[in-house]
């Protein structure tokens, strides 16, 4: 039975034969199968749910003023090129009632990042949550 890193190791095979090279040349003999793991830790966000993430770190709150977390280190994929693009990000809300754990709100922010993307649909899933 494949596994999905087995079929990503499989098309990456053929990608490097496509362009010409020969994949049992030295450098090239493991390629597929790191460059698989690779794709796999880049988008390791569609394993993950917003609850996971979240993990009940909601608490009730009388605050009103502005939570700011700034300077979130993103690292994602182009969605048109499957290219890497690194960023940051700032996040505020105006709490209404609760807060997020502040953690949360980087991990969120990474959940969303490590999928294949664009600026905007990025900045509309954080938003949305």
């Amino acid at each position: 039975m494949n596994t999905s890193l087995d079929i990503l190791a499989e098309h990456y095979s053929a990608l490097i034969e496509g362009i010409g090279e020969n994949l049992n040349r030295d450098g090239l003999l493991d390629t597929p199968q790191r460059a698989a793991k690779a794709l796999q830790y880049l988008t390791r966000g569609y394993n993950l749910t917003i609850e996971e993430v979240v993990n009940n770190a909601i608490f009730d709150s009388e605050n009103d003023e502005m939570v700011i977390v700034k300077d979130i280190e993103l690292y994602s994929m182009c969605e048109h090129h499957l290219l890497p693009f690194i960023g940051k990000c700032h996040v505020a809300y105006l709490p209404t009632g609760k807060v997020i754990g502040l953690s949360k709100i980087a991990r969120i922010v990474d959940m969303y990042a490590r999928r294949l993307q664009i600026q905007e649909t990025l900045t509309k899933q954080i938003a949305d949550v």
